[in-house]
């Protein structure tokens, strides 16, 4: 991080410890410590990695969705700044408040008081889901979502990534097949967040306190939101069906409490293979941005050996 340009850049701004933030294999979060207008504040700069996944949003797109979410009141970092001269640091960047709380998944789904304990967390978790697919901000570079049922969509986009892989996976096309054979009509097209699971959302001991990570959001189906919160691979080894943190049916009562909407579970439970499906795909490109040594990482390296998991949760679900 080159503090002497980020200092020139921000001029009002005296900057203390910075110190590069756990997690974010795509991107980068620096907490910083600041003094402005004489009041010490606490912030994260937030930027890309040295690879990031091709269908990663830039900074710019990211930082106008964290402001539509922000003014739609759904709990997120207030974001700040956005600089998309890499002339700065490197890359493009924005910075946001930073918010307390944990995120790590495997200490969130351990605790029985985050969040105010684990049915109220997920019905809370269920809300904050909903309001973010009642955000009607305009945002131009959102592509309008194409005119088929959105689990076709998907199938026809995880068959074309499977396509250019360096090996078969029949698993995967196996669950594509069943999603293919099963998918609901199109229903509904709402703003859906794409990451909200366990690990991307900041907990307390109060409640929620941040909705993380927005590089993947998009229009889609509400279901494909909700089923990916649920989905097994999200559960960090926890039994709790709802990210490993609570009940299902507590945070299906969030959602429905707070969008007036009932959540079809049987859609919800093929998304949850959707869901499996997809992160076996991310997990492979993340593998293949170490194999391919454009940025060789041992975090990047394992992931790759989380999808014969993957596969057979596809199959047991499937069969």
């Amino acid at each position: 991080m080159d503090k002497p340009r980020l200092a020139a850049f921000l001029p009002h701004v005296e900057i203390g410890q910075m110190s590069l933030l756990s997690g974010g294999a795509i991107q980068q979060n620096w907490a910083m410590d600041v003094t402005t207008q004489g009041r010490a504040e606490r912030w994260v700069l937030r930027t890309d990695s040295a690879a990031t996944l091709s269908h990663s949003r830039p900074r710019a797109e990211e930082y106008a969705l964290l402001k539509a979410a922000f003014a739609a009141g759904v709990t997120v970092p207030e974001p700040l700044l956005l600089c998309e001269d890499t002339a700065i640091i490197g890359a493009p960047f924005f910075i946001m408040r930073r918010v307390d709380g944990i995120a790590a998944g495997f200490r969130v789904v351990k605790s029985d008081t985050l969040g105010g304990g684990r049915e109220n967390a997920v019905h809370a978790l269920g809300q904050e889901l909903a309001r973010i697919h009642a955000v009607k901000s305009a945002l131009p570079f959102l592509a309008p979502h194409p005119p088929i049922p959105p689990m076709l969509r998907f199938v026809a986009e995880m068959r074309a990534h499977l396509d250019q892989g360096r090996r078969p996976r029949p698993v995967l096309e196996w669950g594509l097949r069943h999603l293919e054979r099963h998918a609901p009509p199109a229903s509904d097209i709402v703003l859906c967040h794409n990451d909200f699971r366990t690990g991307n959302l900041m907990l307390s001991e109060r409640g929620v306190s941040g909705v993380l990570d927005w590089e993947f959001a998009a229009f889609g189906d509400r279901h494909e939101d909700l089923g990916w919160f649920t989905a097994k691979c999200w559960r960090f080894g926890s039994t709790h069906e709802a990210g490993g943190i609570g009940s299902r049916a507590a945070f299906y009562a969030g959602y429905e409490a707070q969008s007036g909407i009932k959540i079809n579970d049987t859609q919800v439970r093929l998304w949850e293979i959707a869901a499996t499906i997809r992160w076996a795909v991310i997990a492979i490109s993340q593998a293949e941005r170490h194999l391919s040594g454009i940025e060789q990482n041992l975090e990047l390296a394992l992931t790759g050996h989380i999808v014969p998991e993957l596969e057979r949760d596809i199959l047991a679900a499937t069969t």
